[in-house]
């Protein structure tokens, strides 16, 4: 009679997994996996780490697309390695968090404060690398990890781990260290294990065995007898079915769950591939006029009036003009850039306007898009822009400008050089350049009273816009509230500095080092590597200088346009050195803002001079110019 009902329960299990498997096969055409996706919300629950819960959401990853969310790899849609270090993750991991991640091959933990059970790893066959060192674990180590036999790196020092070690003996094992448990007993004598030197095992006082100098006692290599139950098969019998009792619940409510997410998850992908559907046809698109590229604006604006949003103006002294007044108007493409494309529209009424396309934005709503262009817009300041209007759907976001009728300083700097047609680019030009820069990235820096981000974010000579009058106006500040994370870690200024490489963060020192690229840019003539535009060669300005400075060959730093300028000298070797204290690498070396805008504006304007005769400079520049090794660039630049 019990063999009976065990046998109808395994035929009913055996029946739902296909049932499941099925559905997992249709859910995988699509692209989507779900119950990868809950697997990591049960993860991001169990942290309650404030930047998850604002980075993990939405879908995790697409395709071959850049995973969206942070510290997560995917490849052909599935999650292929989760690496959250040093990142404060207090709480405990469920056992079985990871069964829904079978495509795994990294997870690393390192360096938080993760306490509990170690996960069992039986689903993740494909693992390669496992670090969960420096936590909080207090359990034994589990066994489930003998039988990932693509395990090349297992690191679990400096956690709490107690028990024995099990005997690894995956001939794809190369790394292994569990120095600093409290694990005890024989070290296991397999291949593997005797193959590892003692620094592997260090820390665990009770350990014994090779490779430690401590031997085992007589009592550890003895083994007892098993013991024996006359109701031993009896015991199994019941102690299955239970089991297999539980694991049916389990499946059922699993399968309501996942029912209920597969709908949700198909809609976000016949969306997401309806946009993307419509990107493609948008830059597909090459007519001059946003009103024949209906694919470009008016194909993502619903139809219906009722449906789709309207142009809402950030100045309400400003002109004013409708939606349908922008779709109607022609149009110049600008070109693409790190979070969208941007048209120049050429109004029938009205003054020409910058039109951007944003994608790549954080998961925001109509309020939340609302509140941070609000902030962004209420920035007031002769050098800066601000966005005059926005436009906010489902599916499309745009940031209007007033359009800059002298294009931007990087065109300035570098188009046209060699060039008959090339107007040059003199130093009282270039001076009041970084005077205006100074100033607007002096008022932000006053206006956001917070330490820890950047409040340009993204400053370069491509977004130092000049006017009909040559006035400079700095644009694409505060966007950094906007974008995803990732996606600004890639693309944004700020992330390329070299306290983000470092140590992941970014400041207003990080746009104090932008600024000093920005100086090195006017005065060498030379493109900076981390704001070249694809298929520009790039220089690491900051490096270079100093390696001039250095090796005594300054005489090739400033540009040809403004070296020979006679009454410039002192004022270009005054910016170089305020240049060079900026781009320290050490972001509590280099200057606050307003010091940077006081040393910049002592620095006056004269008048240009196109005298091309040998310089000559004051011997008193030479005391306190440019740290130590000033004199040689001075010297070079007397010897021009």
């Amino acid at each position: 009679m019990c063999s009976s009902k065990l046998v109808n329960y395994l035929l009913v299990i055996a029946l739902l997994l296909l049932l499941y498997k099925h559905v997992i096969a249709e859910d995988s055409q699509d692209g989507f996996h779900g119950d990868e996706r809950d697997a990591l919300l049960t993860l991001k629950k169990g942290f309650n780490n404030s930047f998850l819960n604002v980075n993990w959401t939405g879908i995790q990853c697409y395709m071959n697309s850049t995973p969206n969310w942070y510290g997560i790899q995917c490849t052909n849609g599935r999650v292929t390695g989760v690496s959250l270090e040093n990142m404060g993750l207090v709480g405990k991991i469920e056992p079985y968090a990871l069964v829904n991640l079978a495509e795994l091959s990294i997870l690393s933990f390192k360096n938080n404060s993760i306490s509990g059970n170690l996960m069992n790893f039986s689903y993740n066959s494909k693992l390669k690398k496992v670090d969960l060192s420096a936590n909080r674990f207090d359990r034994e180590i589990s066994s489930s990890l003998l039988g990932l036999n693509f395990l090349e790196s297992l690191q679990l020092q400096e956690n709490n781990l107690v028990g024995s070690i099990p005997g690894f003996d995956q001939s794809s094992l190369r790394e292994f260290n569990v120095s600093y448990n409290n694990l005890s007993g024989k070290i296991p004598d397999t291949g593997i294990l005797q193959s590892f030197g003692l620094s592997s095992f260090v820390g665990n006082q009770d350990l014994c065995g090779a490779p430690t100098p401590t031997a085992c006692s007589s009592s550890l290599n003895d083994s007892s007898d098993p013991p024996h139950s006359d109701n031993k098969s009896s015991f199994l019998s019941t102690t299955l079915i239970v089991v297999d009792v539980i694991v049916l619940f389990v499946l059922s409510i699993f399968l309501i769950i996942y029912y209920k997410k597969y709908k949700k998850l198909k809609k976000q992908m016949q969306r997401r591939n309806s946009v993307q559907v419509n990107e493609e046809k948008r830059e597909a698109i090459t007519n001059n006029s946003i009103a024949l590229t209906d694919n470009s604006i008016e194909n993502s604006v619903p139809a219906r009036e009722d449906d789709r949003g309207k142009l809402m103006f950030l100045d309400k002294n400003g002109t004013y003009f409708e939606l349908d007044d922008l779709l109607k108007a022609s149009a110049e493409g600008l070109g693409k850039g790190n979070f969208g494309n941007c048209y120049k529209a050429m109004l029938e009424i009205g003054p020409a306007v910058v039109v951007k396309r944003l994608r790549d934005l954080k998961p925001l709503s109509s309020d939340e898009f609302m509140k941070h262009v609000h902030a962004i817009a209420d920035k007031k300041h002769p050098n800066l822009l601000p966005p005059l209007a926005y436009y906010y759907s489902k599916d499309e976001k745009l940031l209007l400008y007033k359009y800059a009728s002298n294009g931007n300083l990087y065109n300035r700097l570098h188009e046209g050089r060699g060039t008959q047609n090339r107007v040059k680019f003199r130093w009282s030009s270039r001076l009041s350049v970084a005077h205006g820069v100074a100033r607007a990235l002096g008022y932000l820096h006053l206006a956001i009273r917070s330490q820890t981000i950047a409040p340009h974010g993204n400053l370069k000579s491509s977004n130092i816009l000049l006017d009909e009058n040559d006035e400079v106006l700095v644009t694409d500040y505060g966007l950094i509230s906007l974008i995803a994370l990732p996606i600004a870690a890639q693309r944004m200024v700020s992330y390329k500095s070299p306290e983000y490489q470092g140590q992941k963060i970014v400041s207003k020192k990080s746009d104090v080092w932008s600024y000093g690229s920005i100086l090195l840019e006017l005065l060498t003539g030379r493109i900076p590597t981390h704001s070249a535009p694809q298929g520009a060669n790039g220089v690491d300005l900051c490096s270079w200088v100093n390696r001039a400075v250095r090796e005594e060959w300054t005489a090739e730093i400033f540009d040809v346009e403004i070296a020979a300028q006679r009454s410039a000298n002192h004022g270009m070797l005054g910016l170089m050195q305020i240049a060079m204290k900026c781009c320290e690498k050490s972001p509590e070396k280099r200057p606050e803002m307003a010091e940077v805008l006081r040393e910049v504006e002592d620095i006056k304007i004269v008048g240009d001079s196109e005298d091309e005769e040998d310089l000559s400079l004051d011997q008193s520049l030479t005391d306190d110019s440019l740290s130590a090794s000033t004199p040689s660039l001075l010297i070079a630049a007397e010897r021009r």
